[in-house]
């Protein structure tokens, strides 16, 4: 379990990083503080891996109180100015995330953090194993490799560098391209239907003008990706 902090005078900004942060298992939040000096004893007494900190707040600006800790944790600065990135990149934080803040940033953000713990052995045990097991994927978040058996797996769909995974029992943020997804996944039991969406062929319950239905969820369907889809529902 990584343990957070979150600094912030506004109560607002701290209620959209603690919901952001509700979508990734893992994470806990030790205390919400309105400003770095109230964050100061808790750092003191517990090992914090990371921390969400605003940089104009009253007493100590984020990055003076940054700058000013021994031993520092990863550090995720949160703030409406740009003027601080220089600041920031000089301090080697983790992000520098501009109010407000979009849940697909957010999550670029954790992923970076995580990335930046992690371990290249990691990575190559996964690929060994999935490469011996093709009747399931491992996916990355929260500093862990989920298990996700292909038969479970509803549909993916992309946010950029990210994609969603909507499993039986499972929703999983991870940082992975769709297209290279694609590639990873075998053809005979999904289909891409759209830029952002791949779906299970199996778990496809109707197809209609424009969308395909997967558990009463309306996907759309794009130009390009249209006539494979004819020619798979031609062939059923």
């Amino acid at each position: 379990m990584y343990k957070c902090i979150i600094i912030d005078d506004e109560p607002i900004a701290i209620r959209v990083i603690k919901n952001h942060l509700s979508a990734f298992s893992d994470f806990e939040i030790i205390a919400e503080c309105s400003n770095a000096l109230e964050a100061m004893p808790i750092l003191s007494r517990e090992k914090i891996d990371l921390l969400f900190c605003d940089i104009q707040m009253p007493q100590i600006t984020g990055v003076d109180f940054v700058r000013s800790l021994a031993h520092p944790p990863n550090v995720i600065f949160t703030t409406a100015y740009r003027d601080y990135a220089v600041d920031a990149f000089d301090l080697q934080v983790i992000d520098y995330l501009l109010k407000p803040i979009s849940f697909e940033r957010f999550t670029k953000a954790i992923n970076n953090y995580l990335e930046h713990i992690s371990t290249p052995a990691e990575e190559e045990s996964r690929l060994r194993l999935e490469k011996d097991n093709p009747n399931f994927i491992f996916l990355k978040a929260d500093k862990k490799h989920y298990k996700i058996n292909l038969s479970d797996i509803q549909y993916f769909e992309s946010l950029g560098d990210y994609v969603i995974v909507i499993a039986n029992d499972k929703k999983i943020v991870t940082k992975e391209r769709i297209s290279n997804l694609s590639s990873r996944l075998p053809q005979k039991d999904f289909i891409q239907i759209h830029r952002s969406y791949i779906v299970s062929i199996l778990k496809i319950d109707s197809v209609g003008p424009g969308f395909v239905e997967v558990n009463k969820k309306k996907l759309p369907i794009g130009r390009n990706y249209k006539p494979r889809l004819n020619e798979l529902l031609q062939k059923k």
